[in-house]
């Protein structure tokens, strides 16, 4: 089986001539470049010169919430948890567990490979978290049919 790209394996910016393109150890145009103020690490592109942290195009990306509380919340949902529940014991917005839920959905197969093999969840459990997380979507707004006044000029 063939091991999953690392951030500093290829270029995120689609305007480079490097653009996903992974780079072989011998000949790598991706360069540490320190860290953020929140300690991830920045890589800078040798070609197109933009830079990038380790996060970049994951779920991960822009979320103060650590990595494996992220994870566990999908494993909790995945074994059958409420989101009412979870909201209760992470002490996080519905909003927000709905929001890496989305976000999961969007890197399935990655999720997947993490689930199955770090916290032992069957396939049937992660069938499940995925048919919940297309159940869940975009919140949908009621609105309520204004009632046709029962006063005034009616015909």
């Amino acid at each position: 089986m063939s091991e999953l790209a690392h951030a500093c394996d290829f270029c995120p910016n689609k305007q480079c001539p490097e653009y996903g393109k992974v780079q072989r150890p011998e000949q790598r145009n991706i360069i540490k470049y320190g860290f953020t103020r929140s300690g991830r690490q920045r890589y800078r592109c040798e070609s197109c010169r933009k830079c990038f942290i380790e996060t970049t195009g994951t779920i991960f990306y822009g979320r103060r919430t650590p990595q494996d509380e992220i994870l566990k919340a999908l494993a909790f949902i995945a074994e059958g948890s409420r989101i009412s529940s979870l909201t209760r014991i992470t002490g996080h917005k519905e909003d927000t567990i709905l929001a890496w839920l989305r976000a999961a959905g969007k890197h399935a197969e990655e999720i997947e490979t993490l689930l199955l093999s770090e916290y032992q969840i069957s396939r049937g459990q992660i069938d499940g978290l995925w048919a919940f997380v297309e159940n869940k979507g975009e919140k949908k707004a009621i609105q309520k049919q204004k009632k046709a006044d029962s006063f005034g000029d009616q015909p």
